[in-house]
């Protein structure tokens, strides 16, 4: 495969991805899925040039990516199931009424 068609790909999911963040406002799960998927779409960016300059450091970099991603998410869905408990809810747009 040719490093268009990585680049293509990766373009499709982080477009994918911010659609997913503006077009659905409410469900906390789905915009930190999306932001996952965001992350994905740059680190199939970065082994692709990482394989086509047949350089090592991106994979690397992206080792690094993928372990910040995974702490985020399981720090997020921590986050997330506490809400939950208190509010009985994970709309976003309630999540402001907290305050004060």
């Amino acid at each position: 495969m040719a490093l268009g068609h990585y680049l293509a790909l990766g373009a499709a999911l982080f477009c994918i991805s911010v659609a997913g963040i503006f077009l659905n406002r409410k469900n906390v799960i789905v915009l930190l899925m999306s932001i996952e998927l965001m992350l994905l779409a740059v680190n199939i960016n970065f082994v692709a040039f990482s394989r086509q300059l047949a350089d090592p450091a991106g994979q690397v970099f992206v080792f690094f990516i993928l372990t910040v991603a995974a702490a985020e998410a399981a720090i997020g869905l921590a986050i997330l199931v506490t809400l939950f408990r208190n509010r009985r809810t994970i709309n976003v747009a309630e999540i402001d009424t907290m305050k004060g």
